[in-house]
């Protein structure tokens, strides 16, 4: 089976009417003999999938990413059960029993094929999709899987869940630590800026670009921003400095052109990591893409000139356009008035640079190796998290500290007023994190240690004015597993 990515591009040489209602970039699947169907018989299977990928954009998958991710399980599982002689649309019994060899296939196999629980987890719940739509559009009379009913609670509120039994048990939250805690976010900054653990210079590295990943690492801790975005961004979309600096969070706006679902919010970012930016853009940057003779390569397409850019758009091959309404492909094809690409961070040259996956990779690896070995690996998401505990862990103390101010002296504490304007630090995260729902913002963090934050500001904030005793409150903490105790002496 062969996966390639539709594109319209001269499509008027087709032979057809109207341009395909098909998205670009959507993958299609297409058999080995490159036929979608024999004759007047029904459509392959492999015409049924690309009509579930076709409506991914309005089946809750607006991203490319995603459809690509769901096209590439697909082929996996279908490959998988032709070569054991189990068709796509098999009966329940063949193809519960594919199903089960696929797992041990995906557990136990040769390494290179295994998966992990949360993997597997991930493609169980793609199938799963998968099937539940082709059953509502007749094209498969069984799916392979088996549920249990459960009962979820978010927010108060419970409901019915269905549980996919087909779906590996995976560790405890709070074993499987997502998120940087302040030391090793330290020791990644310095390690972005060739630094050794103590601040001086690392000698025996010698990497290029410092101040450019050292910029871009602390805009990816201080704003929350997603991969996609923090890479896509452009010189005229970042905020001004203040003109004194603030401990304050400084607003960050997120065009819309760049962030998952197409969704336009603004998150925070500290001047710190704003004026790091600013000075990686007036010298740095500068410096490189100045005069720069950089063009796209002829795969991505035409080049877009630049000329006249604001902080609200510019004109692009010589029409006026909001950098809101420009796509991540677009962005890469940009050429700045003054040269070199016009993406936030570049490579010498002046082309974009894109692969912070692996700048974070190879820092992470440096300090394992040559200062902590309990340092995690650290992906362009992990700063995400720890953004989102840094910023629950401000929110919660503030909101600690202004409660028992209010119990003590009845007066209020101006720094604190951004973090107060709203009801609930949740709702907070779920703005600066661009969450749809506060819902999806509870279960994101039950993947995260929160516990210790709460903990913590509650303890920190009632000590600091008195309103508790330590002294009592560890004896009536320990008062509360006293029954523990017993019962195992027992």
């Amino acid at each position: 089976m062969i996966l390639t990515f539709f594109s319209s591009h001269g499509w008027q040489s087709w032979d057809v009417e109207h341009r395909p209602l098909i998205p670009e970039g959507m993958p299609v699947l297409v058999d080995d003999d490159l036929r979608f169907e024999d004759g007047p018989a029904a459509p392959r299977p492999a015409a049924v999938v690309n009509r579930w990928l076709r409506e991914l954009p309005v089946s809750g998958a607006p991203a490319p990413s995603s459809w690509e991710n769901y096209a590439r399980v697909l082929k996996a599982w279908t490959e998988f059960l032709a070569e054991h002689g189990v068709g796509l649309f098999d009966s329940r019994e063949r193809l519960k029993a594919g199903l089960s060899r696929y797992a041990e296939h995906r557990a136990t196999g040769p390494a290179e094929v295994r998966f992990a629980a949360t993997t597997w987890g991930q493609h169980m719940s793609i199938l799963a999709l998968f099937y539940r739509w082709a059953m509502a559009e007749d094209c498969a009379p069984a799916e392979p899987f088996t549920y249990r009913s459960a009962r979820a609670l978010f927010a108060g509120t419970g409901r019915e869940v269905r549980v996919n039994l087909a779906v590996r048990r995976t560790p405890k939250p709070h074993v499987t630590i997502k998120y940087l805690e302040p030391d090793f976010t330290e020791l990644f900054r310095k390690g972005l800026r060739g630094l050794a653990p103590d601040g001086s210079q690392d000698t025996g590295f010698h990497g290029r670009e410092l101040v450019r990943n050292a910029a871009i690492g602390d805009l990816a801790l201080a704003t929350g921003l997603r991969l996609q975005e923090f890479t896509h961004l452009l010189p005229w979309e970042i905020p001004a400095l203040p003109p004194e600096p603030t401990a304050v969070p400084i607003p960050f706006p997120v065009p819309a052109g760049i962030t998952k679902g197409k969704k336009y919010r603004t998150t925070w970012t500290s001047y710190e990591a704003l004026a790091g930016l600013h000075d990686y853009l007036a010298l740095d940057r500068a410096a490189t893409a100045e005069g720069s003779p950089w063009r796209p390569p002829r795969r991505w397409g035409e080049p877009l000139m630049v000329t006249e850019p604001d902080h609200r758009g510019g004109r692009v091959n010589g029409v006026r356009r909001s950098w809101d309404s420009l796509t991540p492909a677009e962005r890469r094809r940009l050429v700045a008035p003054e040269g070199g690409s016009c993406l936030l961070a570049v490579k010498a040259g002046g082309g974009p640079f894109t692969a912070w996956a692996t700048v974070f990779e190879r820092t992470s690896d440096r300090i394992r190796a040559r200062f902590e070995p309990r340092f995690p690996h650290v992906w362009p998401h992990r700063c995400r998290h720890t953004f989102s505990m840094r910023t629950l862990e401000y929110l919660v103390t503030g909101h600690y500290r202004q409660a028992a101010k209010l119990v003590r002296e009845t007066d209020a504490d101006a720094a604190l007023v951004l973090y107060l304007c709203k009801a609930d630090p949740l709702l907070v995260l779920r703005d600066l994190l661009g969450h749809s729902t506060v819902l999806t913002t509870e279960k994101y963090l039950r993947r995260l240690d929160t516990t210790r934050i709460y903990r913590d500001a509650y303890d920190g904030a009632g000590a600091a004015v008195g309103l508790t005793c330590e002294d009592v409150s560890e004896r009536e903490a320990a008062e509360e597993f006293d029954d523990d105790i017993e019962a195992g002496e027992a």
